[in-house]
């Protein structure tokens, strides 16, 4: 059968299922990209709120994220314009007790050396277990024979309490969405290793000036269209089930019929989909994941509030015992990415059930007071609007020897898309991408 003739039908326009699509139009198939909301991206991407364009959470990617970048410049992307390139660091407001670590534009590992020796804030005891555990790490190929929780591969290596609280801790939360004493070991290494383990320029800290809708998804949908694919946002699907050779995908309006499918929604959704055609064992596994929420605080001052940094770490305790929680993980300024947005602060706050429980006001209130204690500035504690933006599915919870499914479904030309497939890496931008390559590519070896 021609290309041409070919129809394939992708489900879900989040990073994933752009990539797929974006793979599948460049090689010549006639594909539409099905999205039930009306914003592409997924779980990454724009709302307009207050007359004001924001993301449903701040992210930072990493110079490591190889085929994410990729697939930027593949739509006409520069990264080098649309994010802001910083080197790896991890530095806490001066009054927060923290500590400031960055690296210098060094080669590997000598800048990882040289931040080390510079750091303030921690002890020779401290910087002496970070070599460590960075050494045995290169050593053991950053593999573990049997996968534990991150805390008990801190344990194994006597990393300093003072060393995780500051660096592998936040590290952990902020990479796999989950907290240490539940995180999967294998999966931080494997992120440690492709960023701290490789070449220096992988390790880099890369912030988005655009939001995230416009930093690929919206691009991969207009490079699908001048190719004579199509994207139809706003379009759900019920139901996919086989209708002699072809797939038959339910709307609440109509039955459409395509050659080939890539399923590029949720798992519980990818389950609800294909109720009627996958066989037990995948809609066990598509159902069991459980999730974490990530929220983001934004705090509007007035235009002139600029922080020293575009971004800082934040002393996340819950329990502090001046009375308020202190929530935020990590706080950015928008401003310096943006200059639309002077003024505009975002606190991120990653596995964050604790933090919502108490409701959205309770919440902006300990986090404004948090930023105004650590910046020693009593304005911060008064921001003149707010808005809490919480995802509470963002992420799988990535525990030890999780089961994530395959691409490969098992049913003929039907492939799975998405961050939670099988995976060394956690949920991130970079796994959705990955995912949504290689779903394309097993879906071309079987209707070339």
């Amino acid at each position: 059968m021609a290309k041409e003739a070919q129809q394939i039908a992708v489900i879900g326009a989040g990073w994933a299922g752009c990539t797929a699509a974006v793979e599948l139009t460049q090689a010549g198939y006639q594909v539409t990209l099905f999205e039930a909301s009306r914003q592409l991206g997924g779980r990454a991407r724009r709302v307009n709120i207050k007359e004001t364009v924001l993301d449903n959470g701040q992210h930072i990617l990493l110079g490591a994220y190889r085929q994410t970048l990729q697939m930027m410049r593949k739509v006409g992307i520069d990264p080098a314009s649309a994010m802001l390139r910083l080197p790896l660091q991890m530095c806490y407001p001066a009054a927060s007790g923290g500590m400031t670590f960055a690296t210098p534009h060094l080669p590997a590992p000598l800048h990882l050396l040289v931040a080390l020796w510079r750091a303030r804030g921690l002890d020779r005891q401290d910087k002496l277990a970070l070599a460590r555990f960075s050494s045995a790490a290169r050593w053991m190929g950053w593999q573990l024979h049997d996968d534990c929780s991150v805390s008990t591969l801190l344990e194994r290596f006597d990393q300093t309490e003072r060393l995780i609280r500051l660096m592998w801790r936040p590290l952990c939360i902020a990479a796999l969405n989950t907290r240490p004493e539940q995180a999967s070991a294998q999966v931080f290494l494997a992120v440690l290793r492709d960023s701290l383990g490789a070449r220096r320029s992988a390790s880099d800290m890369l912030l988005p000036r655009v939001d995230l809708s416009s930093l690929f998804p919206q691009r991969a949908a207009a490079f699908i269209e001048e190719r004579g694919g199509n994207v139809e946002s706003g379009s759900s699907i019920k139901q996919v089930h086989r209708h002699g050779e072809q797939w038959r995908l339910q709307s609440s309006g109509a039955s459409l019929d395509f050659d080939a499918v890539v399923i590029a929604t949720p798992p519980e959704a990818a389950a609800t989909l294909l109720a009627d055609s996958a066989d037990a064992a995948l809609l066990t596994t598509l159902r069991s994941f459980e999730y974490e929420p990530i929220t983001t605080c934004f705090l509007q001052y007035a235009s002139s509030t600029r922080l020293p940094r575009p971004f800082f770490a934040l002393v996340d305790d819950p329990e502090n015992a001046g009375g308020t929680a202190a929530w935020g993980q990590f706080v950015f300024d928008r401003g310096q990415l943006d200059p639309a947005q002077a003024g505009l602060l975002a606190v991120v706050i990653s596995a964050s059930s604790g933090a919502i429980q108490a409701g959205h006001d309770a919440l902006v209130k300990a986090v404004a007071a948090q930023l105004a204690a650590v910046f020693r500035q009593p304005q911060l504690a008064a921001p003149t609007w707010t808005q809490v933006i919480s995802e509470k599915r963002a992420t799988f919870a990535c525990t030890p020897g999780l089961a994530r499914p395959a691409n490969n479904t098992g049913l003929d030309k039907l492939l799975l898309a998405g961050d939670y497939t099988a995976s060394d890496y956690p949920a991130t931008l970079e796994s959705a991408v990955r995912s949504g390559k290689q779903a394309a590519q097993e879906l071309l070896a079987q209707i070339r």
